[in-house]
Order: structure tokens, then sequence, then C-alpha cells
């Protein structure tokens, strides 16, 4: 081999350099013909492809918002469909934003918060029936009349345009076919959808002059219905609440229950001394029902008021001293902040450490909201939010997800930042008169807020 090499490298030495510039296969002298290429280009992922890379509870999250926004029709599933991928184009449309049929980080954001509003507006809950035990999903503001018996348990609006029932009875020998064709026959129903499945059977339509939805299920001899009567007029409203309330209907609930799960006996949130009296600034839904409110190294406080449009309560507790408030002058959210707060004492093994997060502040496009991420660990609810230039830049929110239908898995919570304006125009209310040249350091002005429910 190498005596072989040492002859390759005499030959190429004698014939010369321009030889050696001649490429193989050419006569020299006389110009190669170009050769044609085919550039290579890495194949696009399509809007299906993306969505399936995502986490399933992220798909369904995504179905729920759309649906809420009327966007998505369909079961909330997870499944990424063509149907979620011309849902999120048709939400992109609506929006003014090309639809690429994927949602960037802006635009996703934006869905979370319009449906966000749209439930709220209806005052939507998950909720475990008293009677059955089964779980819903219930518009409260729309249906706030509810009255219950050993049936099963009834919601409705004052004036009974919107009725929401949940019947239970005991039927031996019953099937999920017999039980379709039954309510078929209901008087005055005219069916207009119709789906049989093994565990469970849905049927839509008219009802007289009200539209109706039914779904029901069997399991042990007992069967559970639950049908969502409206009248026309309100089918805008009602169309997006009767596909969450499908999704969220669990007529046999076993193991962890779907949604959000129920509020703890006592719960850890963070409060912001803003003045030297003993107000303190917190989340309103971190004291939400609270049979007891401490403050703790203080004591008791009171809750003396409450911005339920923005999520903020003030607290006060009296006879305290040495407190230091926050100083809360001219700031404004930029595009990341530190949130200055007191983690859940199970996450630092019963202690009670101040500590910082970082978060990036992205505007969600609907009435100035802001969305923080990632977001900040349990306890941090209530927490300021202060910019690179130590301003004050607002009150960080922690909530859970809310889905319409069950997640599988535990799923990230959802943070939101209330800006510093309109924290301050809250206290202004209140008579609080903001420090401007208070304690330097923000971890001096948090305090560990404790609710007891019953």
């Amino acid at each position: 081999m190498r005596s072989m090499l040492a002859a390759t490298l005499m030959i190429v030495s004698a014939t010369g350099l321009a030889a050696a510039q001649t490429p193989s296969g050419t006569v020299q002298g006389v110009k190669p013909k170009p050769v044609a290429t085919t550039p290579i280009r890495p194949a696009l992922q399509t809007p299906a492809e993306t969505a399936k890379s995502m986490a399933q509870g992220e798909r369904e999250a995504i179905q729920s918002d759309l649906a809420w926004t009327g966007d998505y029709n369909g079961v909330i599933n997870g499944e990424a469909s063509d149907r979620m991928v011309a849902a999120i184009k048709a939400f992109q449309n609506n929006h003014g934003a090309k639809p690429t049929g994927v949602l960037n980080p802006q635009e996703r954001a934006q869905l979370a918060e319009a449906a966000r509003k749209l439930q709220g507006n209806v005052g939507w809950k998950l909720i475990s029936d008293p009677v059955t035990g089964a779980r819903l999903g219930v518009p409260g503001k729309l249906v706030p009349q509810q009255t219950s018996d050993a049936n099963g348990s009834k919601w409705a609006s004052s004036t009974g345009t919107i009725q929401i029932v949940l019947a239970r009875r005991k039927e031996a020998g019953a099937s999920i076919a017999k039980l379709a064709d039954q309510e078929k026959k209901e008087p005055g129903r005219k069916v207009t959808y119709s789906a049989v499945r093994p565990d469970f059977f849905v049927l839509s339509g008219t009802q007289g002059l009200k539209k109706f939805y039914t779904r029901g299920a069997f399991k042990d001899a007992e069967i559970r219905i639950l049908t969502v009567l409206y009248d026309q007029a309100t089918e805008g409203t009602m169309e997006p609440v009767v596909i969450a309330m499908s999704s969220a209907f669990n007529p046999f609930p076993s193991g962890a229950p779907a949604g959000p799960p129920p509020r703890k006996k006592v719960e850890y949130a963070t409060g912001v001394i803003v003045s030297d009296d003993g107000a303190i600034l917190t989340d309103r839904d971190a004291v939400d029902g609270c049979q007891t409110i401490v403050v703790a190294g203080h004591g008791n406080a009171d809750l003396a008021a409450t911005d339920k449009e923005h999520d903020l309560a003030l607290l006060r507790i009296y006879g305290a001293r040495g407190l230091k408030p926050l100083a809360l002058g001219s700031g404004a959210a930029k595009a990341s902040v530190d949130l200055t707060g007191i983690a859940d004492p199970q996450s630092q093994g019963g202690g009670a450490v101040v500590s910082v997060s970082k978060a990036s502040v992205t505007p969600t496009g609907s009435a100035g909201g802001l969305a923080l991420s990632p977001a900040p660990g349990l306890g941090f609810s209530g927490a300021p939010a202060r910019d690179a230039d130590r301003k004050f830049a607002g009150i960080a929110l922690l909530r859970p997800p809310v889905m319409a239908g069950a997640v599988n898995g535990a799923a990230a919570p959802q943070a939101a930042l209330v800006d510093a304006d309109i924290v301050r125009k809250f206290l202004a209310t209140n008579k609080i008169q903001p420090e401007t040249d208070a304690a330097a350091d923000a971890k001096a002005s948090v305090v560990r807020v404790i609710c007891v429910r019953k």
C-alpha cells in the first residue's frame, strides 16, 4: 500500500501544476459543462405534526379554549385533528393574524385570556353534584337557582330560559341503546343529532321552543343523564357552554376528580406591605372563602376591600410595628420581572424563606392582560413584581389551568400580572397613598398570608 501511494504522488508531481488543476474526465483546454444540481430542502412540519409534538394536556387546553371562543366544535380529547387545526386558523383569522394553524406564544396567551374572560362572564365552575357525586361544569352566573332531591339536581336561570338537569334513577337490564331510544321519545323532542357509543349516548335538537342537549350513561343498574335546555335566543352564549359541559361531564367519577382539585383546607399566598399602619395587598382568590386569614408573624387579618375584576384584595392587621412598605412609585411591566414571594411550605421543607423568581411578561392581546412565564411556584400568588430598574411592575396571580374537560396528568399552573397602574388605582380608591421612597429590599416588604377554610 505504501509503494502504491508513493508512486501516485510521483505521477502527480510529474504532470505539473496545470494538469493537477484539470478536473478528472475532461480534456485540457475544453471548458467542462456545468453539472445540474437540485438543492435539498428540509421537510416542513405540518400544523398537525406540530400539535402532535405537544403534551396531551396542552392540546386539551387549546381545544377547550377554542371551544369557548366559538372556533372549535368537537370532542375535547387532545387529538391533533384537522378540526383542531381548522379551529386554530379560524381563531387567527378572527383576530387579524396569519392563519398558519400553529399558535405562536403571543397568540396562545391571547386565546387563553379570551377563554378565561368568557368563562368568567358565565361563572364557569367545575363541581361535584352533592346528590350523585357526578362531576360537571356549571355556568353559575347563567343558572344561579339550584335545587336538589333524591333524584338529582337542577340549575336554572331566574326566568327559566336556561335549565340544567342532572337526573338519576335505578333501572335493571338497561342498555345505552335502549336509553337513547327512550330519550328520543320525550314529548316535543325533534332530534337532529344522535351518537350512541358503548359507554354513553348523546342527543341534541329542539324540544318545543327550546334547544336541548342530552348526554347519558349507565353503570351498576344506575342511570345518570345530563340535559341542557335553553331558549334559541341564548344560542350564541350557550353553544360554547354546552360543548364545555359535554366534555366536563363525568357521570361516574373514580380516582382523581376531573378538572382542578378542590380547594385545600389551608392555603398559602404572598402579601405585600403597602403602608406602615398594617395595610397588606394580596391575591383576592387566595383569601376567598376563608374562615380565618392569618398574616404570619402578625396574627389575624381582616379583609378590608376587594377588586373582583382584577382579583386584588386588601387586608388589615392591627397593632403591628416596624412594617416596611414596598415602594410603588412610577413603573410599569417590561419584558422581564423579578417576583419576590414566599413559596408554599411543602416545597421548602416547612420553611418560610423569601425567594426571588424570574419571569417573562407577555401581553395577552385583550384588555391589557399580561401573562407570566414560567409560572412561579405555589405560594407566590400575590407576590410583587419589579423590573430590571427595581421599579414596581405589578402583582402576580397564580391559577390552576381551567379546562372544559378532564385532564390526564398534572398540568402546569398559569400566571398573570396585574399591572402597576391598576394596583395603584385600587389602593387610591381605598385611600392608601403608595409609598415612593420605602424599603429598597423587596424581601423586607413581603409576608406570608395563610387562609384557613372550613
